[in-house]
């Protein structure tokens, strides 16, 4: 018995770093061989962040993954990078990226109603698009939650990730919170979220097996402001 756990452990470590797949065992168990679907700790921390696909993408990634993980609006960042390309200024857009005006409009084109907000933290009861500086380096991310110690990320760039307070606010320079008007029913059943926060605090071997430039915006006023 104690060869075959140290025989699991060495083959479930040894999935962390891939896909989603099932293995089978067998010759252990009287009932015969079973199969154990399992999930890499990396698609884990993807599976409620879309991954951005190019260096300046950070931000259609992230209005794509607040659209269809916390408003039930289904679209992918490609879906969501080309229309604010098509519709932007293309060459501000590949120097500095997407801003919040560009995300704006697209969900304008789509009726929604959208704003940026200064607003304490411990006000957001949705999901709410943000800005940090990421050692030098201005990106979008997602609000997915927050307590008295730490602030739950869905970062495009490595997944979602949960940052102690302190230190994502001195990322947090602009303070600004960018904010979907409509729909906040379905939002807040999506905010708080145990099972992102879970990413966290199960360890690798626990986790891999499945268990079911900010461009425009220079006048900003106390509250919400218009574009």
């Amino acid at each position: 018995m104690r060869l075959f756990v140290v025989g699991l452990s060495f083959c479930m470590l040894l999935l962390i770093n891939f896909k989603v797949q099932a293995i089978e065992l067998s010759g252990f168990s009287i009932g015969g061989n079973y199969k154990i679907p399992v999930v890499s700790f990396n698609d884990r921390k993807f599976s409620t962040t879309y991954k951005q696909q190019y260096d300046f993408s950070c931000g259609s990634a992230a209005l794509a993954s607040l659209l269809t993980f916390h408003y039930d609006y289904d679209i992918n960042e490609q879906g969501v990078f080309v229309d604010m390309f098509e519709y932007g200024d293309k060459a501000k857009i590949q120097q500095q990226g997407f801003s919040m005006l560009d995300m704006k409009r697209f969900l304008e084109r789509r009726g929604y109603k959208s704003n940026g907000f200064r607003m304490p933290l411990d006000k957001l009861k949705v999901p709410a698009i943000t800005i940090i500086n990421n050692n030098g380096y201005m990106h979008f991310v997602l609000i997915k939650g927050y307590n008295e110690k730490e602030v739950l990320v869905g970062d495009p760039s490595v997944g979602v990730k949960v940052i102690p307070l302190d230190d994502f606010n001195t990322m947090w320079g602009q303070r600004i919170l960018f904010l979907i008007e409509d729909y906040q029913d379905i939002a807040s059943r999506h905010f708080q979220n145990s099972s992102e926060w879970s990413i966290r605090v199960r360890a690798p071997l626990d986790s891999v097996i499945s268990r079911a430039s900010l461009a425009t915006f220079n006048v900003l006023r106390p509250g919400s402001w218009d574009f």
